[in-house]
């Protein structure tokens, strides 16, 4: 019999149950009213993503159609109408020179840029997780030679090492797919870091020593105890490394070597824009402040993710994050 039951027959006041790790992780992320709001604006993201082909069908365009009598050609292609060419039928404008519905490309550039980022993520977490456990249960000799590794893999600059790899790929290579596995393939030295730390200082918990005598083996160890364990802070570095992937998908198409037309993405709409934010700056600012709000949301929800996760860690925002006082359990 459960001691709420107990405290009934005697007829006091029933004990609330305590909170699962769940419900208690939402109940502190819904306290921080900054993390609340970036987590709306991260939803609507998404599902403006993921709904791209019915919102242009609602439009009634799509993102690859030309429409050259939207642009004056003896302008240099500066689209029509004030505003970039902003009208009933084109919601956001179009595109200099190529007419294109700005607005189907907004929407379909959000997959392209979240989806490449959500890939990457999961595979540098993946990569990082079966690194970093291995070298934390390995034997002194596979933790040396892989702590090398991660050494370098650290030292390794993202950005002339994804421009390098890129650049030699043939263009045939489905794009999107090649940069998440380049963005995931290479930054994942910090996950592997964090799990190997913590999965050091866990090895010496009673646990884990009763599993270890229990005769188990170390990837059921693993598996079973190290990994729920690690779940936190794993899940909070993702949080916070799904922004920076994003920003470095953009900077990578901006470069000339990340999407290639006519596969839109923010990044790759503002390499065609740069030349343009006199004549057209609609084109310019729309993917550029999109890419703004969508970091700054993230990076918001990732520090909530944090706070909540680990509540003894003081947030380092200081707008919205007051939390309410929780009950006892």
């Amino acid at each position: 019999m459960s001691e709420a039951l107990l405290v009934q027959e005697a007829g006091a006041a029933p004990v609330a149950a305590p909170a699962s790790g769940a419900r208690l992780f939402w109940r502190r992320l819904r306290a921080q009213r900054a993390a609340t709001a970036a987590a709306v604006v991260v939803l609507l993201l998404v599902l403006v993503a993921l709904a791209a082909p019915l919102l242009t069908a609602l439009a009634g365009q799509d993102p690859t159609t030309y429409h050259p009598d939207l642009v004056d050609s003896a302008a240099g292609g500066v689209p029509i109408g004030s505003f970039g060419g902003i009208s009933a039928e084109h919601w956001l404008g179009v595109e200099p020179q190529t007419g294109r519905d700005l607005f189907a490309r907004i929407v379909h550039g959000a997959r392209v840029s979240l989806g490449v980022a959500v890939a990457a993520t999961v595979l540098q977490v993946t990569i990082g997780l079966v690194i970093g456990l291995a070298a934390a249960l390995g034997s002194r000799w596979v933790d040396q030679v892989l702590s090398r590794i991660t050494d370098i893999n650290v030292a390794l600059p993202i950005m002339v090492t994804a421009l390098a790899l890129l650049a030699i790929v043939p263009q045939s290579f489905p794009r999107p797919v090649l940069i998440a596995l380049v963005i995931g393939g290479i930054n994942w030295a910090g996950t592997s870091k964090i799990v190997r730390a913590q999965a050091l200082a866990l090895k010496s918990l009673d646990f884990v020593s009763a599993a270890r005598l229990g005769g188990r083996g170390r990837w059921s160890i693993a598996r079973r105890e190290l990994l729920p364990s690690l779940a936190a802070p794993v899940i909070t570095y993702a949080a916070l490394m799904f922004p920076a992937n994003i920003v470095v998908e953009a900077a990578l198409s901006f470069l000339g070597v990340g999407i290639k037309p006519p596969t839109p993405s923010w990044g790759q709409m503002l390499t065609e824009a740069d030349t343009w934010y006199q004549a057209a700056p609609t084109y310019l600012l729309l993917p550029t402040g999109l890419l703004f709000v969508t970091v700054l949301a993230l990076t918001v929800l990732g520090e909530g993710v944090r706070t909540a996760l680990d509540p003894r860690a003081a947030s380092r925002l200081r707008i919205g994050t007051g939390r309410k006082k929780e009950q006892s359990s």
